[in-house]
């Protein structure tokens, strides 16, 4: 499927073939497309709130660190490049970018989503640049959990993957602390600020050999429709570098591209996670364990959020919507659905090569699926069946109030779960 416009599978009950392929996002409008982009960008960023919490659990805090590290740097360089493609600002010659260019790709990465991870940017020239963090919402997760897991993310995790995100636009970049967490004073402002540096004289810093692993699969290599040019609206980030990122100028076309990508982004992120986790744990059983509770906690705050920001209805077809939009099942030509007669049919495909979070889902394990409606409305369930062609459906049905899953519950303790985006000028960002 990758690089093919559609995958024709036969509908259920039906031998007339139905199209899947066309992107899910495409069905909505500019405008709520608009809603939609910082919202996944916010939703990739709580996927570490998912996960690590239960990788604490089983492998200790500083095996929890090495795993975030791993994660990230077998993940940005990747997607940090497709971003670029996909929105024109590539650099001629790959990795001769500049910090224009790296700043932009900061602007479109789940690692910084906007507002929550408020980096604020100054250009001196092409090769050296700052930005500070007026608020990082990380940072707001982690301070009451202590020094040391302040230390464990401003230090031992953002030195590695700063760089590993920089390098995937110039491999001899260098991002460096200016100051940064703990902070002193306890309140001090901005909560961190960074120099990044690009000078031939910097060694290239060695990758992590996940990184390789990751570059070949089905996420990292799909191909996605291309932007229209002919579209109302920007269909590149090719202009000058924004102080913030106004997503209402892009064009439908180009805004449903992003949304794809950052699903991607998601996809990524995760299938790194899974690489780091498999080298700690014993068997399959632990590794798809600690995936579910990390899908879980993603899906249903995932979920609320989507919900919210599209003003679902809270019913059966308004938590079928929210399984259809979710990052779970996106972008559709790496996940194979197609929707009909109040149900959602998923057959095997590009994700499922890739052991993405689709893969963990089905009848013998719809809690994904749950833990998604039942962020729509908590009377709100599903049921899963198996489906012709090796797939399953799925269809949501009305039942008794049910609590909210413990791994959804861990994730709401992310100020990321209830954080509201506010309206923003989009300024152009000179060289002093």
């Amino acid at each position: 499927m990758n690089g093919t416009p559609f995958d024709l599978v036969p509908e259920p009950g039906n031998s007339q073939p139905i199209r899947m392929g066309r992107s899910r996002y495409a069905e909505l409008s500019r405008a709520e497309l608009a809603v939609l982009v910082p919202e996944l960008l916010l939703m990739g960023q709580l996927i570490d709130r998912s996960g690590m919490a239960w990788c604490i659990a089983a492998f200790g805090r500083e095996e929890m660190l090495q795993v975030a590290i791993e994660e990230w740097a077998a993940a940005s360089p990747i997607y940090t490049r497709r971003m670029q493609q996909a929105l024109g600002y590539a650099p001629d010659v790959p990795g001769t970018g500049d910090v224009v260019t790296i700043f932009k790709g900061l602007q479109l990465d789940i690692g910084a989503p906007p507002q929550f991870m408020d980096f604020r940017y100054t250009v001196h020239d092409p090769w050296h640049g700052e930005f500070r963090l007026d608020h990082c919402g990380a940072l707001v997760d982690v301070e009451p959990m202590g020094e040391d897991y302040v230390r464990g993310m401003c230090h031992d995790i953002e030195d590695p993957t700063f760089d590993a995100t920089a390098i995937a636009t110039n491999p001899h970049a260098q991002v460096r602390p200016i100051h940064r967490p703990p902070r002193v004073p306890a309140d001090r402002h901005p909560h961190c600020a960074w120099t990044v540096t690009i000078d031939p004289s910097h060694p290239e810093p060695e990758p992590v050999p996940a990184l390789a692993v990751n570059a070949r699969s089905r996420a990292a290599t799909l191909t996605l429709a291309p932007i229209d040019p002919a579209d109302e609206g920007l269909g590149d980030y090719a202009g000058p570098l924004l102080s913030d990122v106004d997503f209402t100028a892009f064009s439908h076309s180009a805004l449903v591209r992003i949304a794809d990508e950052v699903c991607l982004q998601m996809h990524l992120l995760d299938r790194a996670f899974a690489l780091a986790v498999a080298e700690r744990v014993e068997t399959e059983a632990e590794l798809v364990t600690l995936r579910r509770k990390q899908l879980i906690g993603i899906a249903g705050i995932g979920a609320e959020r989507l919900a919210r920001a599209l003003d679902l209805p809270r019913d059966p077809a308004g938590a079928l919507r929210g399984i259809w939009l979710h990052p779970l099942l996106n972008p559709a030509a790496y996940v194979s659905a197609a929707a009909s007669r109040g149900e959602i049919t998923v057959v095997p495909g590009p994700a499922d090569e890739d052991a993405a979070w689709i893969s963990l889902c089905g009848p013998s394990w719809p809690e994904a699926l749950r833990a998604i409606a039942g962020a729509v409305d908590p009377h709100l369930d599903v049921r899963v069946a198996e489906a012709p062609h090796a797939g399953w459906s799925v269809e949501v049905v009305a039942g008794e109030s049910r609590p909210e899953a413990e791994e959804v519950a861990v994730t709401r303790f992310s100020t990321g779960a209830s954080f509201a985006f506010e309206p923003r000028r989009s300024i152009p960002i000179t060289p002093l």
